[in-house]
């Protein structure tokens, strides 16, 4: 019920975190590392915190930091590689690393809990894509950064990073690879449970599980009004700022915040499945994340990569991603998700992206017409000798790709959007991939558009210095602060 004159203490807080996954709770950690005595508060729909996107499970790509997703260095009409993305990415990463590092230090995390390290490896084969992979060696080993990459086209040495992979391959094939031995695998459903479990432990944190947000406004004093629902009914709490960090589920939210920068924007959901293998003799064999070239004509998303991975403590390895089609925005949703966001505003961006991305929808359409047999033949062309009693199907979590009305029309944006309010009261994160693994630097952004007085006050500057030594350096043009970044971060992953 609206409260027109007096907010009730215990339904008002400094901050309310929408979604329970690694978003919300890197956030919170933030926050609480900044200023002890923030109120906090994450509301989550569903009976535990990171079920959906940040589940190990779920999640399409794990410990991203550039070092062997092609589709972040694509090659250009002049015949040479873009690397920025790469390097932003990649310094982004390293900031994720540099966070946990000082946690750890302080007692605080336990990094055998969320993470193993296990080189990030390139492959490639046919005179073409091995020539785009050495122009992409050779432009990423000029930087600190990726200076440590190693390139191979010799067999024996190949079979030795990636048996599985080069196993049955025709030793004729042209074929090449680069390798990064500083790689990880992250489990960030793992990773947000002890975030989660850091700060109820030391009271910073109020968590609302099975709680559903039916809406969200602007009181007459100027708090965001959010009605729940949970199980003892219906009521609303208050808070001058709130953070959509609901995965899919942001985009609908943020349409019913009312705020005119989401006007701006749609959403289209695409699911993902894998081939999963949990064989513990071929588990053992491939110690490597190896990530493909997406064919001539297929989008980003469709990158192949076989994905050694940890899942609730297991390991295991997975294919794909090959793509579904749902019409709900989250994998536990509704199937009215999609229709419910499409308003006056965003569908002509929404009908144009459509006719403009046709390979796109090619591509979904074909991916929904595979069967197992299809999706072996790919495997195949990845690991020759894979057999298929040793593989079966998994369905991965569900990801609303960002549809953007700009002054060029509607466009399609593949990676994560950051929009606020114009006074800062609200923030919302769509999209996907990299997400997670940058999920601190996002949230500094966060922090920036929405805290600005606060993050420019000598306090937090002072805290945050010490939480990120290198926090305002530039570690694609600062060498010695990127190493001296690394070699504290490197005590984290030899703590594996």
């Amino acid at each position: 019920m609206y409260v027109p004159d007096v907010v009730r203490s215990e339904n008002r807080y400094d901050a309310v975190l929408i979604g329970g996954g690694i978003m919300s709770s890197t956030l919170a950690v933030l926050l609480n590392e900044l200023d002890p005595e923030i109120r906090l508060l994450i509301v989550e729909r569903l009976d535990s915190p990171a079920l959906e996107s940040s589940a190990a499970v779920n999640n399409a790509g794990t410990g991203h930091a550039a070092n062997c997703e092609l589709n972040y260095t694509p090659m250009q009409a002049d015949g040479m590689v873009k690397v920025d993305k790469a390097l932003e990415i990649n310094n982004a990463f390293e900031q994720s690393l540099e966070f946990w590092s000082s946690l750890t230090e302080m007692g605080k995390l336990v990094p055998k809990k969320f993470l193993n390290v296990l080189p990030h490896v390139s492959i490639v084969w046919g005179e073409d894509d091995v020539a785009f992979l050495r122009e992409r060696y050779q432009r990423l080993n000029t930087f600190t950064a990726f200076s440590e990459m190693e390139w191979s086209t010799d067999f024996g040495e190949l079979a030795d990073w990636m048996p599985l992979v080069m196993d049955g391959r025709a030793c004729g094939q042209s074929v090449a690879a680069t390798r990064v031995k500083r790689g990880t695998d992250i489990d960030f459903g793992a990773l947000t449970n002890s975030y989660l479990e850091l700060l109820q432990l030391n009271g910073a944190l109020e968590l609302k599980l099975s709680t559903e947000v039916l809406d969200l406004r602007r009181d007459a004093k100027g708090l965001w009004e959010i009605e729940l629902k949970d199980e003892s009914g219906m009521h609303n709490i208050y808070a001058p700022f709130v953070f959509l960090g609901a995965g899919g589920g942001a985009l609908t939210l943020l349409q019913k915040s009312g705020i005119p920068e989401a006007l701006l924007y749609g959403g289209f959901p695409v699911s993902g499945q894998w081939l999963v293998c949990s064989d513990v003799e071929l588990t053992k064999r491939q110690n490597a994340k190896v990530y493909g070239k997406a064919k001539v004509g297929a989008p980003p998303m469709s990158v192949p990569h076989l994905d050694s991975r940890w899942i609730d403590g297991k390991r295991s390895l997975l294919f794909g991603p090959f793509a579904g089609f749902s019409t709900k925005f989250l994998k536990q949703g509704s199937r009215w998700d999609l229709f419910r966001s499409i308003k006056r505003t965003n569908l002509f961006s929404m009908t144009e992206v459509g006719i403009n991305n046709f390979d796109l929808v090619k591509y979904l359409l074909g991916q929904l017409r595979l069967g197992h047999e299809e999706r072996m033949q790919a495997l195949q062309e990845f690991l020759p000798r894979a057999k298929h009693k040793d593989w079966k199907l998994s369905v991965a979590g569900q990801r609303v790709q960002i549809i953007k009305r700009t002054e060029e029309g509607g466009v399609l944006l593949m990676g994560t959007e950051l929009v606020t309010s114009s006074d800062g009261s609200l923030a919302a994160l769509l999209g996907a991939s990299p997400g997670a693994s940058t999920a601190v630097t996002i949230m500094l952004e966060v922090l920036q558009r929405c805290w600005s007085d606060r993050m420019s006050s000598n306090d937090w500057i002072k805290r945050l210095r010490y939480l990120l030594p290198s926090f305002g350096a530039d570690l694609k043009t600062e060498s010695a602060v990127l190493l001296k970044t690394r070699k504290r971060s490197d005590s984290l992953l030899n703590l594996m």
